[in-house]
């Protein structure tokens, strides 16, 4: 197969799995979208401080109905530590924010099927569990206590305001304003991940062209059990790692992995091992200093894979594992039909539309890092005559101390990273 086939054919893999995943995807980040927009910020501030199981608890709930960015779920998570949340609670948030949500669980039972979607639900909480038991064999409370003074003084980016709406529920459903918000936070995590997502569909599509000898060779398939199950579970989060793709974008090419060969748990360490990515260990440096990040990346890595392993045995036990044929690329890579599919993606459709119609509607684009923002809720500067529109008072201070008109392309692309903390 030539250059250029190999490129068609990779391009067009990666647009039929997307293609597979679209409806369940929009309807994963409007579900999200909707809980951040109507539950305060305040009050998931307020339940998660403090230390202890009933903190933690909470933080696994509001994390589960949080945004499935693995950015977001950092941003918010040191946001909440400096607050006062201990270091379990925001670790706890984390691990749910980027294993227990709508989207994640609905991609991963379209593309490889409802055992997957179950075990990422359960692993989750068991790397929970994992985490704040082990928690203190990692990190001292000295070490804790001076992670939370770095990051105190740490730049604190983006501090927006959320887009929550005061309402009451049954007013919310009929209220432009409300669906304003509900809009507003949709498009964020949209301009926050479709890289994210469009690097996850690229990589799966062009791994995907390797054939069935690359994955053989990778993986460790017939010696005497459990080296085999061992092997993949190290080596999936590491697949992870050097891949830099994380959250609901990892999705595709762990399916991929899976008709390669991987074993079922070695699936899981590398959907688990999101928050272990290259960008983000570099980010917790930047929050949390060197020594709290080694100590937090090796107790999370260590909790992946603990909680792989588990899960598998669980689901040994029960005969819950695959046992099927691996799903070939024509499964996952198939093709456009007329069937009940494209009814769900036409409606995505519909619904990815009218939510960026409302956001242009009632939006305004901030000067500074270019997110759009409602103009009825937005910081507001006069300058010449004109109106301009922001999304926190860190992107306002930095357009009046640096000047109107200059390009701020440093603000717009730490944007990316720590805009999450808006909520």
């Amino acid at each position: 197969m030539g250059v250029l086939d190999v490129i068609w054919h990779g391009l067009r893999d990666s647009f039929l799995m997307a293609w597979e995943v679209w409806w369940a995807l929009v309807l994963g980040f409007a579900i999200s979208a909707i809980v951040q927009a109507w539950v305060p910020r305040e009050r998931i501030e307020g339940l998660m401080s403090g230390s202890g199981f009933r903190s933690v608890g909470w933080a696994t709930g509001l994390g589960a109905a949080s945004s499935s960015c693995s950015y977001a779920a950092i941003a918010i998570g040191k946001s909440l530590f400096q607050k006062g949340a201990s270091a379990a609670s925001a670790l706890a948030f984390q691990f749910a924010s980027t294993n227990l949500v709508w989207e994640l669980g609905l991609v991963l039972w379209v593309l490889i099927g409802w055992q997957f979607t179950l075990a990422g639900y359960l692993g989750g909480l068991v790397m929970i569990v994992l985490m704040t038991v082990l928690l203190r064999l990692f990190v001292s409370p000295a070490l804790e206590r001076h992670a939370r003074e770095h990051a105190i003084q740490a730049d604190t980016g983006h501090q927006h305001h959320a887009s929550a709406t005061q309402l009451g529920w049954r007013e919310r459903l009929t209220s432009i304003e409300a669906w304003s918000d509900v809009a507003h936070n949709f498009r964020g995590d949209w301009q926050m991940l479709w890289k994210e997502i469009t690097l996850g569909f690229l990589l799966a599509g062009f791994i995907a062209q390797l054939g069935k000898g690359f994955f053989e060779s990778l993986f460790i398939r017939h010696a005497p059990v459990p080296l085999p199950t061992i092997e993949n579970v190290i080596i999936g989060p590491i697949i992870a790692v050097i891949s830099f793709v994380c959250s609901v974008g990892n999705v595709p090419l762990a399916a991929v992995l899976w008709s390669g060969g991987i074993s079922f748990a070695g699936v899981l360490a590398f959907l688990f091992a999101d928050l272990i990515v290259i960008p983000i260990l570099l980010i917790y440096r930047k929050y949390y200093g060197g020594k709290f990040t080694v100590r937090i990346t090796a107790l999370m890595f260590v909790t992946m894979v603990i909680a792989a392993l588990i899960v598998d045995a669980i689901f040994s036990a029960l005969g819950l594992i695959p046992t099927g044929p691996r799903p070939t690329r024509a499964d996952i890579f198939s093709s456009i039909t007329i069937n009940y599919k494209l009814a769900l993606n036409v409606l995505g459709v519909a619904i990815f539309a009218a939510m960026f119609w409302l956001t242009a509607r009632r939006g305004a684009t901030d000067p500074v890092c270019g997110m759009k923002v409602d103009r009825h809720k937005a910081l507001v500067t006069e300058l010449g005559g004109r109106r301009l529109y922001f999304c926190s008072e860190h992107c306002r201070h930095a357009f009046e101390t640096r000047g109107a008109g200059r390009g701020d392309g440093r603000a717009r692309d730490e944007h990316a990273r720590t805009e999450p903390a808006r909520r």
